[in-house]
């Protein structure tokens, strides 16, 4: 079976961040904007850690409808949050997504290009 991966990225304003992408390189999960490499990094492991379990999700709606989900670690803090679904049916298959390919060890550097 294909498993996904994380890419770290580097924002305009030089702030480093990751992203969680399913086997079809889709991507299910985004983290918030790091000062350093070390720390998004860090955030990594926490994903790896905490994805599998059920209690670290929680599940949301914007004000417009939209459906998203937030990834928690176990101090509350959000680790990553979802793409923005139409339906909970499919924010319900992000957290599966997630679940499944959050523990990869594959980590694409992409600070560099």
């Amino acid at each position: 079976m294909a498993i996904g991966w994380y890419e770290l990225l580097k924002s305009s304003n030089k702030k480093v961040y990751f992203v969680l992408k399913a086997a079809n390189a889709e991507v299910i999960l985004t983290s918030e904007m790091y000062e350093s490499r070390a720390s998004a990094e860090n955030g990594i492991h926490s994903v790896q850690k905490n994805s599998p379990l059920d209690e670290r999700y929680e599940s949301k709606t914007t004000s417009d409808g939209k459906y998203f989900f937030n990834l928690k670690a176990a101090n509350h803090q959000v680790i990553g949050s979802g793409q923005r679904y139409a339906t909970e049916q499919s924010r319900d298959k992000g957290i599966v997504s997630v679940k499944t390919n959050g523990p990869t060890t594959t980590i694409k550097d992409q600070t560099k290009s």
